[in-house]
């Protein structure tokens, strides 16, 4: 599903010879155009494919600047229109920047777009990187482009969620960040903004409870293997549509296959910090029917329904017997295998 865009403008932030960051800034927005549209959708998907999300809100504390979300507030009562909005919050982040050891620089694009029945606010900070192609003339061309599908500074406010329910804590979503350079030592202090909670941990808090409920249950092997499957399936099926994980919701199509006593919502309820809803998280559930693990050069990963039918376990010796090797593993065996062989014979040669 595509996204329609009513807003789209850019601004430039970049260090001049002296070293002090500056913001060049559009006068007016960009023209909504089938390339606009294109563009923006690949950011969109991208940023909904991100596996390290977390959510936040706006901070009631003073210590955080309150500058962005009073721009905010009056873009939405409609008292500064979209350009003097994104000129301000362009500001706002010059003016963060200068706080933090970050050389972080390129195209701040900011905009508007509507997707499934919700209007956000995407504020991301992109690079303009260089590339070299060649011409009709055979040749060498350097140009610039945008990378969509490795973003890293962004952020979005689910301005439609923000209207409806201001005390939420996850109107805003952002993408934490690569190892050792944290998005909220400036991104969310931009932003005035405070982190709600973690849709990854939302995520594992889950899976763990849908284990410990089977525990609880006394449930035989089989049956605890239905359960994981109906919850991955539910939990799939809402990632497939962009939905949340409706811990009610869930919990009545556990209920439904297999019978089981008791309820899973009030189990959860019980002694689990979950939110009646929160974001899927597809590297987390897929864990409900898959058994995944590395350590040491060695990486497995396979179907919970082969355990004990292809695929067996021997707690005493720690070893994984295989029936049935996949094919193209099989080959490389194979072939390595002849390698190694061939080598013996040439360094012990029979005469």
């Amino acid at each position: 599903m595509n996204i329609s865009a009513s807003n789209i403008i850019l601004h430039s932030l970049t260090y001049n010879p002296e070293g002090v960051l500056q913001c060049k800034m559009r006068e007016g927005e960009l023209p909504i155009s089938a390339s606009s549209d294109e563009f923006l959708t690949k950011l969109h998907r991208t940023y909904q494919s991100k596996t390290n999300k977390s959510f936040a809100s706006f901070a009631d504390k003073s210590d955080k600047s309150p500058l962005f979300r009073k721009a905010l507030t009056d873009y939405m009562s409609q008292q500064l229109d979209f350009v003097r909005f994104s000129q301000q919050a362009a500001s706002c982040l010059v003016e963060e920047l200068q706080k933090h050891d970050f050389a972080e620089q390129g195209i701040l694009l900011i905009s508007k777009y509507s997707w499934t029945a919700s209007d956000y606010l995407l504020i991301a900070l992109l690079q303009n990187n260089q590339s070299i192609s060649v011409n009709e003339n055979l040749e060498l061309k350097e140009s610039q482009h945008i990378e969509t599908s490795k973003i890293q500074l962004v952020a979005r406010i689910d301005l439609t969620l923000l209207a409806r329910d201001p005390q939420s804590n996850r109107y805003i979503s952002f993408i934490k960040g690569r190892a050792g350079r944290k998005v909220s030592d400036f991104f969310l202090d931009f932003m005035g903004a405070q982190e709600g909670f973690d849709a990854k941990e939302q995520n594992q808090g889950l899976m763990k409870a849908v284990d410990e409920f089977c525990e609880n249950q006394a449930l035989p092997v089989a049956k605890k293997k239905e359960v994981r499957e109906v919850a991955f399936e539910y939990c799939n099926e809402q990632l497939k549509q962009g939905d949340d994980i409706e811990l009610s919701v869930l919990s009545e199509q556990l209920q439904d296959s297999p019978k089981l006593e008791g309820s899973f919502y009030d189990f959860v309820s019980e002694d689990y910090q979950l939110e009646k809803s929160f974001p899927v998280d597809r590297t987390v559930v897929r864990k409900l029917t898959k058994y995944v693990g590395q350590g040491g050069g060695v990486s497995i990963s396979f179907d919970q329904k082969h355990l004990g039918e292809r695929i067996f376990y021997d707690a005493d010796s720690d070893t994984l017997t295989i029936q049935g090797i996949p094919p193209n593993l099989r080959e490389q065996l194979k072939r390595d295998n002849f390698a190694d062989d061939n080598q013996q014979d040439d360094q012990n040669p029979p005469f």
